[in-house]
């Protein structure tokens, strides 16, 4: 690798972690420990300055690369220019999130800290105050957007004030905060836990205060109704969007292509629903088929411990079958945990150190909102062979910077994890028809977010027309879509990573099997989808390209 290249990837990896302390002690890096994001204009000015300088900083470098130094090189610059894009369309100004913002994950979050030594746990006292920090800071921020007419959807303001309102009733000796665990090492853990609690009772919980206050009393009464929610409506929204849409899908897609693109997959989906679903439900009308995965009692969970072993099982069979398909192992565990608060399903990597595995959780706040045919495609997409393989094989990788094996390119990312639940199917890891119809049942909600992220950001759709379309189109019961589509709203753009990943991911696969002919071998084709570690889709079609010419 050239020294030049590799002193400044590791730099930038040093860089995102400074800028993301939090995710950087999730990720096992405890140099920051004492630290919590910054949401400040001038913090944000600081950030698209430094990205722009190490874009520049990489775009200079053209002698003495290698292939994989090129690869790092351009990863680098395309990761720093479209993170800077982002942040110049100073989204903080209405960035008020009931589904993944501080207020909903902190708690998830924050328990998940490693503290491996007493240093590192005491340095928790300064993250709590760094997190008082970042609630004035986002208040300040809201106030900045009300100033400009740009202001948050009113139903994200309705939905954050009782989460507020709900941790703020919790006392201060059970705030979730204080759910960390006790390095080996400390002495006196009872005096470590009342100085957190001190910090959490005079800067936390103030903080929290400002935040609801604000909220409530000055951003409430300006918010966007439902029927302006998406970024269309904002003056400049448009830019915003295709700023989002780069950054999510790492493609340079007009938003009309991707509405068309989920269009047509919409329809193809319907008829594989129509040859299965007489298995199923009895039935090859669409509308009966949605409705019983819908609405059917014994085709839905009702305890959250069900839920959770069901995905341990799915787990457990594709353990079992990854080796026949993937070179390419990865040496951490993966394992399944219950949560009542965040996305329907989600996973941490492992951390750096080892001292904790990858995980996946599962939302089991209100288990009948699982279906039974859902949790083993979910357990696919999110464990393995979705995105335990792919986000741990990349953090294990040796050849690599780090800032590679960490970087989160949505589109791959995501694009892997829905590759991965059409790749159970290959590897025959369904147990029941039933379950297959839970593949195509998470292929719709990934097709539908294409028709309705780019309905609302772009072609000015209400946030009532993409509910409807969505039950129209798929077998969600509507509590669920409303949530879905309360979530593209807060996030936008970030919906279209999964199904453009996924069909990215066949496109190349396609090629490289027409290329090969009898030659093609899975293995070989998944370790180098895998073995370079996270890359935008047109820098994978790079890499294969690149196999493909070794393999002639």
């Amino acid at each position: 690798m050239s020294d030049e290249i590799n002193a400044l990837a590791a730099e930038y990896f040093d860089f995102r972690h400074r800028v993301a302390p939090t995710s950087a002690h999730l990720d096992g890096d405890y140099r920051f420990a004492a630290r919590f994001e910054a949401f400040t204009r001038a913090a944000e000015d600081e950030e698209i300055a430094e990205d722009r300088e190490f874009a520049r900083r990489a775009t200079a470098i053209d002698e003495g690369l290698g292939q994989d130094d090129r690869l790092t090189r351009d990863i680098l610059a395309w990761d720093a220019t479209v993170r800077a894009d982002l942040l110049e369309s100073r989204l903080a100004e209405f960035a008020v999130n009931p589904i993944s913002g501080q207020q909903a994950m902190l708690p998830v979050r924050i328990p998940k800290l490693s503290m491996p030594s007493t240093e590192v746990a005491q340095a928790m006292t300064g993250k709590l105050h760094g997190i008082g920090e970042a609630f004035r800071s986002m208040a300040d921020r809201l106030r900045e957007g009300v100033a400009a007419d740009r202001t948050p959807a009113v139903f994200a303001v309705r939905d954050t004030i009782p989460q507020l309102d709900a941790w703020l009733a919790t006392p201060p000796a059970d705030d979730p905060l204080l759910n960390l665990a006790v390095p080996s090492d400390m002495a006196d853990a009872a005096a470590w836990r009342d100085r957190l609690r001190s910090v959490i009772e005079a800067d936390v919980r103030p903080a929290l205060v400002l935040y609801r206050d604000v909220l409530r009393d000055e951003v409430l009464a300006h918010a966007r109704p439902d029927e302006h929610a998406g970024l269309s409506w904002l003056a400049d929204g448009a830019e915003a969007y295709d700023r989002s849409i780069r950054l999510y899908t790492t493609l340079a897609l007009p938003a009309e292509q991707v509405h068309e693109i989920g269009l047509n997959q919409v329809e193809s989906l319907g008829a594989e629903y129509r040859e299965l679903g007489p298995q199923v439900t009895g039935s090859a009308d669409l509308a009966e088929i949605f409705e019983a995965l819908r609405s059917d009692p014994a085709l839905h969970h009702t305890d959250a411990a069900e839920v959770v072993a069901a995905a341990k099982a799915a787990l457990a069979r594709a353990k079992g079958a990854m080796a026949g398909w993937f070179g390419i192992l990865p040496r951490a565990d993966c394992d399944v945990e219950s949560a009542t608060s965040g996305a329907v399903a989600y996973y941490f990597s492992p951390a750096l150190d080892g001292s904790r595995g990858g995980t996946f959780f599962m939302n089991t706040s209100e288990p009948t909102g699982w279906g039974r045919y859902q949790i083993e495609s979910t357990a696919y997409h999110e464990g393995i062979p979705g995105h335990h393989l792919q986000l741990t094989i990349a953090g294990e990788l040796t050849s690599i910077p780090e800032f590679r094996k960490r970087a989160f390119i949505a589109a791959y990312s995501e694009g892997w994890g829905l590759y991965a639940e059409r790749l159970a199917d290959e590897m025959g890891l369904y147990t029941t028809p039933l379950d297959r119809m839970g593949m195509l049942s998470a292929d719709s909600m990934r097709a539908c977010r294409l028709v309705v992220d780019t309905g609302m950001h772009a072609l000015g759709w209400s946030r009532r027309k993409a509910i409807d379309y969505m039950l129209d189109n798929s077998p969600m019961r509507e509590s669920h879509v409303s949530a879905e589509i309360d979530r593209y709203l807060v996030v936008p753009g970030q919906a279209l990573s999964y199904m453009i990943g996924r069909l990215e991911i066949q496109r190349i696969r396609a090629g490289a099997e027409a290329a090969l002919g009898d030659q093609f071998e899975i293995k070989g084709f998944h370790d180098t989808v895998l073995g370079s570690g996270n890359l935008p889709l047109p820098m994978l079609e790079r890499v294969v390209r690149d196999w493909l010419g070794a393999s002639d």
